[in-house]
């Protein structure tokens, strides 16, 4: 049992960090923006009306989803501390599975490595099928209709069928009316309708070919839309101040505290992002320094926007008529501010764009770091002879998040997402703990202060966010960590370098 639990030495990692095969190119402020892309997305222009309006399993928080936000904001902070300890101290690919292998040792950092790809791979299919939506909402704005049947999956169309011929068009709504569309109007192979989310599929692939060729050049890609969705954003916040309407923030908090918690649960989505910036390790110029100040720009920047943004969007429209898809755009439509809501839902196809970017290149770079340790086959671990970018693992995420963002559900995807990242965030509080007793000399760039506060604070926030989410997620994310120590059993332990050193 103890080879279950044996640890990769810090000093091994730093030599590992030195003979990188990947390109050191990233400085303070890209690593930054690659934050920044991360976080904001989906979380502020999708999962916030879910969390404002409510929906059939859970309160909405109404107004006082400000107070969500900086819950969550407060939760992440801590936890953003203690992954830039570490990676001031681990300078090397893999994030979170590469910190538990050197506190707890390879079973705890397998199972981490393993519920990362629910956080990368798995919240890139909620983001790409997110990134669709808006996408068909800004066309059709071009006078460019992209079929129902081609732009959603087959449980949202069937269930959308089932509410109209239940309840009636009109009483169903037009979501619903979309969604019936798209289960009458699909062709048919075998007896079976063709639904399927194109336009996600479609992005992913785009992403993937920018990953693969270069760091640098995905960086500048992020970058740019990073200053696009900014200034985007910006414009809604400087518009739509103008249109507020005080009495849409009363009742602040109609669910109450109840409503505000669910809220917190459902939109920590948001914020899962600036632990994207340590897989990047290896392709930053300084990551002992760099690391630590992009991981806590970037919480900041975001978190700032965020409180912004949802008080601006609260006060627009009335906080029951924003449970939809693109709330943002919605609030101003409702306003009869149409051209305000087109420029939204370019913001937001950039803005999930530019996540969907940092997502696929974390999610690589830890199964790059898992190949190279034995624990997944080798061939994971190949870096292209010319790019030097993970191109075997980039392009296997790609196909795996496309396949997947093609019939999705993006609901039950992002609770999923959020407690594999809430499971993340606690091993990695805790970890950071572990190593001051077991290494307290250990030189460390960058000390999160008052660590004894700020690690179980980052750790109780992150559970309480967890037992928030229904019970239907536990019992997924459950199943899947099950799967998860198979796989270590059947290949991991037996090909793991430690155990061939041994």
């Amino acid at each position: 049992m103890s080879d279950l639990f044996r640890r990769k030495t810090i000093a091994s990692y730093e030599q590992g960090a030195l003979d990188t095969s990947l390109r050191r190119t990233l400085g303070v402020w890209q690593l930054t923006a690659l934050g920044v892309g991360a976080i904001i997305g989906a979380g502020i222009f999708s999962a916030a009306g879910t969390a404002v309006a409510g929906g059939p399993n859970h309160l909405g928080a109404g107004p006082a989803l400000v107070i969500s936000y900086i819950l969550v904001a407060t939760a992440c902070g801590f936890a953003a501390l203690c992954y830039a300890e570490f990676a001031s101290m681990i300078p090397q690919a893999g994030s979170a599975y590469t910190y538990a292998y050197a506190a707890f040792g390879e079973l705890i950092a397998w199972i981490i490595g393993w519920d990362l790809i629910i956080e990368y791979a798995v919240g890139n299919i909620a983001v790409a099928v997110s990134w669709s939506a808006y996408f068909k909402t800004l066309v059709e704005g071009f006078g460019i209709h992209i079929p129902e049947w081609l732009a959603t999956d087959y449980r949202t169309a069937f269930q959308g069928f089932e509410a109209v011929r239940a309840q009636g068009a009109q009483a169903a709504g037009v979501v619903a009316q979309n969604a019936a569309e798209a289960w009458t109007t699909a062709p048919h192979l075998f007896g079976l309708p063709i639904i399927f989310n194109l336009p996600a599929v479609l992005i992913v692939a785009a992403i993937t070919w920018i990953l693969v060729i270069g760091i640098r050049e995905s960086a500048w890609a992020n970058t740019a839309m990073v200053i696009l969705k900014l200034a985007i954003l910006g414009v809604f916040i400087a518009v739509g101040a103008t249109w507020v309407k005080p009495e849409n923030w009363t009742p602040f908090a109609p669910n109450g505290w109840a409503g505000i918690a669910t809220g917190a649960a459902l939109i920590f989505f948001a914020y899962i992002g600036f632990d994207a910036v340590s897989t990047a390790a290896e392709e930053a110029k300084t990551p002992q320094k760099d690391l630590p100040r992009a991981m806590i720009y970037s919480l900041i920047i975001t978190s700032i926007i965020y409180v912004v943004v949802t008080i601006v969007m609260t006060g627009l429209t009335p906080w029951t008529k924003l449970g939809v898809a693109d709330p943002l755009a919605s609030a101003f439509v409702e306003r009869g501010h149409n051209w305000a809501a087109g420029l939204i839902s370019l913001g937001a196809v950039v803005s999930m764009a530019s996540v969907l970017l940092v997502f696929q290149l974390g999610q690589p770079r830890i199964f790059f770091s898992m190949a190279r340790d034995g624990l997944l086959p080798p061939w994971a671990a190949k870096v292209h002879p010319r790019y030097r970018t993970p191109h075997v693992t980039t392009i296997l995420t790609g196909v795996f998040v496309a396949f997947f963002a093609a019939f999705a559900n993006i609901n039950e995807v992002i609770e999923l997402t959020n407690i594999g990242t809430l499971f993340a965030f606690v091993l990695v509080s805790i970890g950071v703990l572990v190593l001051r007793l077991r290494e307290p000399e250990r030189e460390r760039p960058f000390r999160a202060p008052a660590i004894w506060i700020v690690a179980p604070a980052a750790v109780l926030s992150c559970f309480y966010l967890m037992i928030n989410l229904p019970g239907v997620t536990w019992l997924r994310f459950v199943v899947w960590l099950a799967l998860g120590l198979v796989l270590y059993a059947m290949y991991g332990r037996r090909h793991s370098v430690l155990n061939e050193a041994e």
